[in-house]
């Protein structure tokens, strides 16, 4: 797995203080439990923002490439051209172990 990079970073956690920040004094919650479900909202909440930004840096890396290059068709060799010993090789045993 990559490492985050240094915006991905910054995004992240500048949205889970604003997040959680704006939450808190929105709702006026008093209780503990509240509290933490509302961090944890504006942990996943920074999760989803530093995860969405990896998408169009993907995409932008695979555009700049170009087209996947077409790999070689495999060529028939007549069988005119196998020499003749190399039919009885085959049924052969190897030596190497």
């Amino acid at each position: 797995m990559p490492r985050p990079t240094t915006p991905q970073l910054a995004y992240g956690s500048l949205t889970v203080v604003l997040s959680t920040l704006a939450t808190l004094l929105l709702s006026d919650v008093r209780s503990g439990a509240a509290v933490v479900a509302v961090a944890a909202g504006g942990l996943l909440l920074g999760l989803l923002v530093a995860v969405s930004m990896t998408a169009p840096v993907a995409a932008r890396r695979r555009a700049s490439l170009g087209p996947a290059p077409i790999p070689p068709a495999a060529v028939p060799v007549p069988r005119s051209h196998v020499t003749a010993g190399a039919e009885s090789r085959v049924a052969e045993r190897s030596l190497r172990r």
